[in-house]
């Protein structure tokens, strides 16, 4: 059976452990999706000058973040690692190297934690090379696209939308007009299943590099849309803005 490819807006740390509506779709997603031998992540916030895959049994959980709550700090997702799978991961892309130290970042494991709450499926994660372009970072993925028929989830965990430098950290944290009209045009691209337009994302909107000022939040969205088939359905949840300028679109391939 071909596993369904899964796009996350992991947003605010703080959803890790907070019960709200980003949240309860996330356990909802975990209840509808089926159960995979392995998950991939690609996650934001492990950018390195190459391609790694964590490749270790016992990934630690990392709190690579600051000034939030102890509680936050206190948490653990303790996933076993997948070694077998970062072995065929290498098969695939034999310029990745095998890492041994990295671990689990908060953009895998706060919203994973929400939709495995066991943490018993074996899970790795794919580091995003910053020598590559988006164009190379399309092209990277679809050498993955096999891993689908091998019981592999491959999830892609950043925002569509991201600009923590305009968020809003108020209780009046309305959207931005740019940010919901550039998730609006992305959205379109993806439900039109337009390759070309998402890879160069700075000519979709006149304020594009406004709604993504720096590429590691976008590029997981590549990852997923590289291990897209043809006949793949597409499905949006968490469709909602957040603190102004971030949005938590979501989505699913199947």
């Amino acid at each position: 059976m071909r596993m369904p490819a899964v796009f996350i807006g992991h947003g605010n740390p703080m959803y890790a452990i907070e019960e709200n509506d980003f949240a309860r779709e996330w356990q909802a997603l975990g209840r509808r999706l089926p159960r995979p031998e392995a998950i991939l992540c690609v996650s934001a916030h492990w950018e390195r000058d190459d391609t790694a895959v964590t490749a270790m049994p016992r990934p630690r959980t990392i709190h690579d973040f600051y000034g939030f709550p102890q509680p936050l700090f206190d948490v653990r997702y303790p996933a076993p690692g997948a070694p077998a799978l970062a072995a065929r991961i290498q098969v695939l892309l034999p310029e990745a190297v095998a890492d041994q130290d990295w671990g689990l970042d908060h953009g895998t494991w706060a919203p994973l934690r929400h939709v495995f709450p066991a943490a018993d499926i074996p899970l790795a994660q794919l580091s995003l090379n910053r020598a590559l372009s988006p164009a190379a970072h399309l092209a990277l993925a679809q050498r993955l696209t096999p891993l689908r028929e091998e019981g592999v989830l491959i999830v892609g965990s950043g925002n569509v939308v991201h600009n923590l430098r305009r968020a809003k950290w108020g209780s009046d944290n309305a959207a931005y007009d740019w940010a919901v009209e550039c998730d609006r045009v992305m959205a379109d691209k993806l439900a039109a299943n337009d390759t070309a337009a998402l890879v160069d994302y700075p000519a979709l909107h006149p304020q594009a590099m406004l709604a993504v000022p720096t590429p590691e939040h976008y590029l997981p969205l590549l990852y997923v849309q590289g291990v897209r088939h043809a006949d793949d359905k597409i499905g949006f949840f968490n469709d909602q803005m957040d603190m102004g300028s971030m949005s938590m679109r979501s989505f699913v391939l199947n």
